[in-house]
């Protein structure tokens, strides 16, 4: 797909944030409301006012004239709603915007948070592509990572959702966990690989400041793996999946040809997107526009009008928007999209990077080279945001 710089375009896709999760995990720095293991659906009255303003919200977004063609539900856990209120959500959208035939719509999903009956409603409801939130299949380093599942819960969920039938199946796992070892995370791929997702997130473990993990630990040190460690994990997931068959088409992200996530390609791409629910970002007619992260300042936003108030984004700032984003695509970023003077501007300041093997133009596209280029990848966006910024 080509870039369209400078072109805002008409968005067709909606991230849902959905903000209520069992516990806080160590590493999180999403907006969540924790609401335990006794609260979920419609038994919440937290979560029933949450849905009822966010309905609020997307029935007072002007739409902008296409059917949505991709839907993605993040959080927090959304797999703690009801089957209704999911359903309740998806009707509010297709009559504010419309969604169309062949629609992506998929849903982050925690282990032990759905049974057999709550995932048949929402594939039922329309869920076409789940995000399993495995994280490690270590006993020990999930709870090092404050997760609320155990590993036999990872084989169960996986179970059901074969069960159901869902299309697409996604597992997200994160390498770099305090006391984590290239043996664990050696043993985490391959039993990843074991239950059959058509698609794979790694993330590489960022400690940001907030976190459990931010007030335990400073970057760099013990038990964090060190620098070389994560590396060799990074390099092990590129190997030990491109040879089963993944292609890696982002620099966290595996999918078996076909399935790659539709979502997720339209903010690599830069563009469109609306956004619902505490904390969610947007994309619309250039601008980008964040909401509120606490639960009472979205409220009294959304009772105000939900208003947008921010200007559009300016071209410097898209240009380096959409290279940053563009970059972390295996195929890069269309050249054809800048003109020739920028493309020999971008060129001359990336070529210490060319020499390294780091940067490469291919079919008439800059890219990063895999993994190396992948790897340096903030080395070589800070070079672009210290000469174009």
């Amino acid at each position: 797909m080509s870039q369209q710089f400078g072109v805002s375009g008409i968005a067709s896709s909606a991230y849902v944030h959905i903000p209520f999760c069992r516990r806080r995990c160590f590493y999180c720095d999403f907006p969540v409301s924790v609401v335990g293991d006794r609260l979920r659906g419609e038994t919440s009255g937290t979560i029933s006012q949450y849905v009822e303003v966010l309905c609020q919200e997307i029935a007072i977004t002007p739409a902008f004239g296409q059917p949505l063609k991709t839907i993605f539900f993040g959080g927090g856990t959304p797999s703690l709603l009801s089957t209704g209120q999911l359903q309740r959500i998806l009707t509010e959208l297709e009559g504010r915007f419309g969604i169309a035939s062949g629609v992506e719509i998929s849903m982050e999903m925690d282990p032990a948070t759905f049974d057999l009956e709550h995932l048949a409603g929402y594939r039922g409801a329309g869920v076409n592509r789940v995000s399993l939130g495995v994280q490690a299949f270590s006993e020990e380093l999930l709870q090092v990572a404050g997760r609320s599942h155990s590993v036999d819960d990872i084989f169960a969920a996986v179970e059901l959702i074969h069960q159901v039938e869902i299309p697409e199946f996604s597992l997200d796992l994160i390498s770099g966990l305090p006391h984590q070892s290239l043996d664990q995370w050696h043993d985490s791929l391959n039993k990843a690989l074991a239950l059959l997702p058509i698609h794979i997130s790694i993330y590489d473990l960022t400690i940001e400041a907030g976190t459990a993990f931010g007030r335990y630990y400073k970057p760099g040190d013990s038990p964090l793996p060190t620098d070389e460690t994560t590396v060799k994990m990074y390099q092990m997931a590129q190997q030990i999946l491109t040879d089963a068959g993944y292609e890696h088409y982002e620099i966290s992200n595996y999918a078996q040809p076909g399935h790659q996530c539709r979502h997720n390609r339209v903010y690599w791409e830069n563009r469109p997107y609306y956004g619902f629910g505490m904390g969610a970002a947007s994309y619309l007619q250039g601008k980008r526009f964040t909401r509120p992260r606490k639960t009472k300042e979205y409220y009294q936003w959304v009772q105000a009008g939900a208003v947008i108030d921010c200007e559009v984004t300016p071209p410097k700032e898209v240009l380096l928007e959409t290279l940053m984003l563009g970059l972390r695509l295996a195929e890069g970023v269309n050249l054809e999209a800048f003109g020739e003077k920028k493309v020999e501007e971008i060129c001359r300041y990336l070529r210490s990077y060319f020499d390294k093997g780091w940067v490469e133009v291919a079919e008439g596209r800059l890219r990063l080279t895999d993994p190396q280029g992948f790897l340096f990848s903030n080395v070589v966006l800070a070079e672009l945001f210290e000469k174009l910024g």
